[in-house]
């Protein structure tokens, strides 16, 4: 969509700021409600089903990553392969029948630019899926089974997010 195009259909923000928005992580389709404290606590729970259902598929066992990496399994591309068609299918199904949020507020999906700064972050992220048999989604599935050594993978991760933040500006994206 042009700039044009983007004020025309409602947003007040320009391209340039939309993009800037994709920098700071914050969803572009964010709602303008405000809700009481406890109102996220639903997440928490649909976070523990999550982890329940990521410690019985295996999917945080470190063999079943380096199996992945090792290429003597399938299991795990299975898995990630699955994800990403049923992500695809809900992404064209939002688009094509035009759905709205539960609040009736328009989604929207903006396209980001590809830059070079996605594959060294991708390698970055890949060696340390590799050596951590570890990626974000199970951290705390694995802190929960009892994998207390999975506490460093978890700071390091908050240290990586937090020297990204610091140094963003100067990295290529």
């Amino acid at each position: 969509m042009t700039e044009n195009e983007l004020l025309k259909s409602g947003y007040t923000e320009t391209k340039e700021e939309i993009e800037l928005r994709h920098l700071d992580t914050v969803c572009t389709n964010e709602s303008q409600l405000v809700h009481p404290w406890w109102y996220n606590f639903k997440y928490t729970v649909v976070g523990i089903i999550f982890g329940i259902v990521f410690v019985k598929a295996e999917i945080i066992s470190w063999f079943r990553i380096q199996e992945m990496f090792q290429l003597t399994s399938f299991f795990m591309y299975g898995v990630i392969g699955t994800a990403v068609a049923v992500g695809a299918l809900s992404v064209f199904i939002l688009k094509k029948l035009k759905l709205k949020s539960i609040y009736g507020e328009d989604i929207t999906f903006e396209n980001k630019e590809y830059n070079k700064g996605q594959i060294i972050g991708a390698m970055i992220f890949g060696i340390g899926w590799a050596i951590t048999g570890a990626c974000p989604g199970p951290l705390f599935a694995q802190l929960g089974s009892g994998y207390s050594v999975i506490i460093i993978t978890i700071l390091s991760a908050i240290a990586g997010t937090w020297v990204y933040g610091k140094y963003r500006d100067r990295l290529p994206h």
